[in-house]
């Protein structure tokens, strides 16, 4: 192993570093892999950060990463391709972990922290991907504000995209479903978007159309266009899952039908296999910015104590263990 550390935390996201900050302030060694992969990356913005209201992703991060460096952390680029556990065979064993990058570099860590977030899978839909996070959006606590009153255009994937059209009526007068032959609204849900002033539209959605580098309408394959400001899409989310895979823990499908992620156990994000946390959108697939930060901090809060019962347990021990072989113990 080139470097053995207290923790180390796959994923240099929001809730990764908040959790690095947390772990440091405490006096842990720790470090942070960092593929340089944000899911946010396209977006010109952070919203509903409270005091970083509409900071640049990129900046957030970097602005973390100097802050996990400022308590004695490293962050290092990579990406972490799997782990196995290096702990001593039998029960109550204290958790150990070997981590691999895809360079060879390889790092042990008493505990693991996976925040390595989610993948958005688009539809097929011409020119969707170029213009994602710029005027294709999908959560309007992210993004509604800055399209408010103007013409919204909900593109059809699955359930999920009937609560959009709905949602970002509180943003815009001016919304209209694609069906995109995929949705079937029921008899209640036709009432509510006539009762919302929502328009819908039957067909299959094609392209996107982008004058100028700027969208202006949805384009259907029978070739009728409809203009559009900005467009609504509900993707399929896809948990980065493939180091915790490679420990025995898999992704699952989430309640909702929005995608895959991770189970854990409450709030602070202990994941099935002892030693082994998950924190940020990988477990919380709806959770914002600002909810995977916090989520980060208490999961390094919970590792730490974790971390600080097993060495009372060893030391408790160790001091047993002393008595018993003093001269005073025979007497």
């Amino acid at each position: 192993m080139e470097e053995q550390y207290d923790v180390v935390v796959i994923g240099g996201g929001a809730a990764g570093l908040s959790a690095a900050v947390t772990l440091g302030r405490a006096l842990r060694s720790v470090l942070v892999i960092d593929a340089g992969e944000p899911r946010n990356a396209p977006a010109a913005g952070v919203h509903g950060f409270l005091s970083r209201d509409g900071m640049n992703p990129k900046e957030l991060l970097a602005v973390g990463r100097d802050e996990v460096r400022k308590y004695g952390g490293d962050v290092v680029g990579g990406t972490a391709v799997a782990a196995r556990s290096t702990a001593e065979p039998g029960a109550g064993a204290e958790p150990a972990f070997a981590v691999e990058l895809a360079d060879g570099r390889r790092v042990a860590a008493r505990r693991l922290l996976v925040a390595t977030g989610l993948s958005d899978v688009l539809p097929d839909i011409g020119a969707i991907h170029e213009r994602w996070g710029r005027d294709v959006l999908h959560c309007p606590y992210c993004h509604g504000w800055e399209v408010r009153n103007t013409k919204i255009g909900i593109l059809g994937t699955g359930p999920m995209s009937i609560h959009q059209a709905l949602l970002f009526r509180q943003w815009s007068p001016n919304i209209t479903l694609f069906l995109n032959d995929v949705l079937k609204p029921s008899d209640e849900e036709w009432e509510q978007f006539a009762a919302r002033s929502i328009s819908v539209v039957e067909g299959k959605v094609k392209s996107l159309v982008v004058r100028d580098d700027v969208l202006t309408g949805v384009v259907l394959e029978s070739g009728k266009e409809f203009p559009v400001d900005a467009a609504v899409v509900a993707p399929r989310l896809e948990a980065r899952s493939a180091v915790l895979e490679s420990l025995g823990i898999r992704s699952v499908r989430h309640p909702s039908g929005i995608g895959n992620y991770v189970e854990s156990n409450g709030p602070a994000g202990a994941a099935e296999v002892p030693g082994v946390w998950v924190a940020g959108n990988i477990t919380d697939p709806t959770g914002q910015v600002m909810a995977s930060a916090a989520a980060g901090n208490m999961a390094g809060a919970v590792i730490n104590a974790d971390l600080m019962m097993a060495e009372t347990r060893a030391a408790t021990e160790s001091r047993r263990l002393q008595a018993a072989g003093s001269p005073a113990a025979g007497r």
